[in-house]
This record gives C-alpha cells, sequence and structure tokens, in this order.
C-alpha cells in the first residue's frame, strides 16, 4: 500500500486557517445537540458518573470545534447527574478531557485558546464518552493500486468518485479494514457501557460521492490541478498519481461495519439537517473553507503556490457550475451514538 503524507488541518488563527474555517462543521454540532442529549439521557449509566469523567476527543484539530463538541457533552452529563441524583455536578464531578490528534496538528494554538480556568492533571487510562467530528471518512493510506499508472485500478481522479465499480471496492475494503481497527482501539480505551459519539459526512445508499455537492468540490479541486499542470506549474505525473486518502461512505456500509466488528451497540444513526445545507452559499466561501481542510494535504503534494493557485481556480469552477451544485443529490450529516458491549 502507498505512504501518505498525514492529514492536518491548516493551523494557526490566519485568514487561511482551519480555526477561521470551520464553522459548517461546528454547526453540525449545535444542530445534533439534541439528539446527543437524548442519547446520552437514555444510553449513559448513571453508575458511570463518578467523582472523575473523561471525555476524548480523537481528531481535535487546532479548534475551536473541539471545545463545543466537548462542553456539549459536558453540559449534557452534568444534566443527566443532576436530574438523577438531585446533586450538584459542579461540586461532585471532575471533568477531564483529552485531546487526541496528529502529532503534526497545530496543539500550540489549540491549548492558547483553553479557557483560563481551566488546569492540567493527570492523564486517565480510560474514558467515558469519546467523539469524533468530521475525522470518520479517512483511510490509513490509499489503497494498493490506486495510484500506479500500470495498475488496473489506477484512478486519475483524486478521490473515490463512486463511478468505477473496482476503485470503490478497494476504497471500500481499505475503509472497513481501518474503521474496525479504529473500533478495536476505541473499545480497548472506553470503559464499559461508555459511549462513542459519531459526527460527520455520509451518502445516502446507492449515491455516489461526486453527485453531490461535497464530491463535485472534490472534483474541482482535481480538475484545477490539471489545469495548472497544463500550464506547466506543476507536473503532470505528480497530478495523475494523486490520491487522497479519504472515503465517504453509505450509511449502509458504516452500518455494516460497525455491525461486523462487534465491539459495539448502535443506538442511533441520526440523519441530521444541516443549517447551512449542504454547502456555503457563497463560492468564494466554499473554496477557502474547502482550502482549509485540503491546503495542507496539498500543499505536501504540490506546495503552497500551487495550492492557492488551485484554489483560486476551484472558485471559478464553483461560480461557474453553480447551479450543478445546488441541483446535485443531497449527501448526508449524521450522529451515529456507539455503546460499548
Amino acid at each position: 500500500m502507498s505512504t501518505t503524507p498525514q492529514w492536518f488541518m491548516i493551523g494557526g488563527e490566519g485568514p487561511e486557517s482551519y480555526n477561521q474555517h470551520s464553522s459548517y462543521q461546528r454547526a453540525l454540532l449545535e444542530a445534533a445537540k439534541e439528539k446527543m442529549n437524548e442519547a446520552i439521557s437514555a444510553k449513559l449509566s448513571i453508575d458511570l458518573i463518578s467523582n472523575r469523567f473523561s471525555v476524548a476527543d480523537f481528531g481535535c484539530a487546532s479548534g475551536p470545534n473541539t471545545f463545543t463538541a466537548v462542553q456539549n457533552i459536558i453540559d449534557a452529563v452534568q444534566d443527566k447527574y443532576r436530574k438523577e441524583t438531585g446533586q450538584n455536578p459542579v461540586e461532585n464531578i471532575e471533568f477531564q478531557v483529552l485531546f487526541n490528534d496528529f502529532t503534526t496538528n497545530d496543539f500550540n494554538t489549540l491549548f492558547q485558546a483553553l479557557p483560563a480556568e481551566r488546569r492540567e492533571g493527570t492523564i486517565a487510562l480510560s474514558f467515558h464518552i469519546g467523539v469524533i467530528n468530521y475525522a470518520f471518512h479517512f483511510t490509513s493510506t490509499i489503497p494498493k493500486g490506486i495510484t500506479d499508472r500500470d495498475s488496473p485500478l489506477w484512478n486519475r481522479d483524486m478521490h473515490c468518485t463512486g463511478f468505477n465499480e473496482a476503485v470503490k471496492k478497494a476504497y471500500l475494503d481499505q475503509y472497513s479494514v481501518d474503521t474496525k481497527n479504529l473500533l478495536d482501539a476505541r473499545a480497548e480505551e472506553l470503559v464499559p457501557g461508555g459511549l462513542m459519539l459519531l459526527f460527520g459526512s455520509g451518502l445516502r445508499d446507492g449515491v455516489k460521492m461526486s453527485e453531490t455537492p461535497k464530491g463535485m468540490v472534490m472534483d474541482f479541486i482535481g480538475a484545477s490541478l490539471n489545469d495548472l499542470a497544463q500550464q506547466g506549474v506543476i507536473e503532470q505525473d505528480k497530478v495523475d498519481t494523486f490520491s487522497t486518502p479519504l472515503y465517504i461512505a453509505e450509511e449502509g456500509e458504516i452500518r455494516q461495519i460497525i455491525k461486523e466488528n462487534g465491539k459495539f451497540t448502535m443506538e442511533a444513526f441520526e440523519d441530521i439537517i444541516h443549517p447551512y445545507g449542504e454547502f456555503p452559499l457563497d463560492p468564494k466561501i466554499l473554496a477557502v473553507s474547502t482550502r482549509a481542510s485540503f491546503g495542507a494535504f496539498i500543499t505536501a503534494h504540490f506546495g503552497a503556490d500551487a495550492m492557492r493557485n488551485a484554489f483560486e481556480l476551484v472558485e471559478v469552477k464553483a461560480r461557474e457550475e453553480f447551479s450543478g451544485i445546488q441541483n446535485a443529490k443531497p449527501g448526508m450529516q449524521y450522529l451515529i451514538v456507539l455503546r460499548k458491549n
């Protein structure tokens, strides 16, 4: 299997940073808050809420969304404790939060943004609730053959569009292995009866990625890189062998993977109506927000100048094809609630 640079968001607090362009992801957390509160209230045993309660965010990035996710969880746990015991959770429970991401993540920006009253403490060896926010679609590597010109699986697209069945199967197989490994690892760390909350993007069964707004934007990125190659700015061979370690799974595929893993019971699979719809309404905002997520990865392959040039072209293509984006098949934003068996 081919190796890839680690995926991380553009750090810092500058105009191109994920910190400044992650409101879309944060809006899903707020839209799903009521459903999450209901799940914690109904599925988290009161016996697990003791003097120390640990929450872990897997894929925290540089903030600020991780603070929203964690605070929403803490609020829900405190509310359950208050209602079921009649006691003040502030006096009886110490909450410990674990932030997890690649070593290349911008933790400096993250920790500088921590509220002043927070303090460091001992590290927990297990946790009670884990959260993954828009990070449940990654693969550990590009499937074998995808970037090899001599392979029947060679994929000139920069992502799994869904139209090539062999390419889709290769990505799904890799995603299945990686997701089961992820679930195995979390099951080892999570206390019995603890919860995993998964927020993210998926596909409705039978819908192809490139038929959705997000898939179309990824196609724009690939087309923009091709344009730069034709202009001689970057090498065509690098474009032809470039691919992303992402697989946006269909609902049925996710359900099957979790069932086959067997470490968790699926307590909820909620289709969340995103308040912003499928995409930002302005092509410039669409290009800038996508750059905040994809920019660092593309820079690692082609350089910073090429990355910026590519996203200037993405904005142009988004304007030209905006009616097509508006009429594309909808994707799906989900909240999945898993309880450790």
